[in-house]
């Protein structure tokens, strides 16, 4: 398995996403699925972090943040042919502060990427909606009664954000477009829906055109987090 380069290492940072070895970690990906974990604990231990006013605002900041691994998921394949791959229990969670709130980062270890050969694009990409993004919706709904919809859109405002920036690219554009027809197809949902839930969000529409406005079906509780506002999608703000 390949080490990320610097430019990569620094992506990821970006995203709040690191590949030191964190001090501590408050729990992994793979304890997210664990049903004792799924009772209170992981409700409140979000609640607390946030300070949220209720734990289905927390759960969704907390699919918020974890957003950015999705992002970067997509960023990796389409600009480096490349995804993380590791094991569940190493992709490790710590609470950190930013712009003076409380909230989550994530830590991944930098060996656990590899490269995605161009027949299995599409299986890896089927792996990561399934594994790594409905099986993570299912287990916050067993948190709490959060919408599904709520979460993917969570999900899809940042990889419409990447998207855009990859097709600002001159040199990753024609695959990074390649990419998102892939997501735009229902087969790659196989399993999951019937349809492309991606397309269902964006209607087709090009990503630089999508970024900040309010094309949300579903309001993503950023407002009931101390310190933070409405985001720039919020269906909410339209219609004020």
């Amino acid at each position: 398995m390949p080490a990320l380069t610097m430019e990569q290492v620094l992506i990821l940072d970006s995203y709040q996403i690191y590949t030191t070895q964190p001090k501590r970690s408050l729990f992994t990906l793979d304890r997210v699925h664990k049903l004792f974990f799924q009772e209170d604990e992981f409700g409140d231990l979000m609640k607390g972090i946030t300070s949220a006013t209720s734990v289905v605002a927390a759960m969704s900041h907390f699919s918020k943040k974890y957003a950015q691994f999705i992002a970067m998921q997509f960023y990796m394949l389409t600009a480096y042919d490349e995804i993380w791959d590791g094991n569940e229990e190493d992709l490790r969670f710590e609470a950190t502060q930013q712009n003076g709130v409380y909230t989550i980062c994530m830590f991944a270890n930098p060996n656990d990427w590899r490269y995605v050969k161009e027949d299995e694009r599409e299986r890896a990409m089927k792996h990561i909606l399934y594994q790594q993004c409905y099986k993570v919706v299912q287990d916050l709904r067993n948190v709490t009664s959060i919408s599904p919809k709520v979460i993917w859109d969570n999900f899809f405002v940042q990889v419409v954000i990447v998207y855009a920036k990859l097709l600002d690219d001159p040199s990753l554009a024609d695959r990074a477009m390649d990419d998102l027809e892939m997501l735009e197809e229902r087969d790659v949902w196989s399993g999951i829906s019937t349809k492309s839930l991606f397309y269902d969000y964006t209607q087709g529409k090009a990503p630089s055109a999508l970024v900040n406005q309010p094309i949300r079906k579903t309001c993503c509780l950023s407002k009931d987090i101390p310190g933070l506002a409405a985001c720039g999608y919020c269906p909410l703000e339209q219609d004020a």
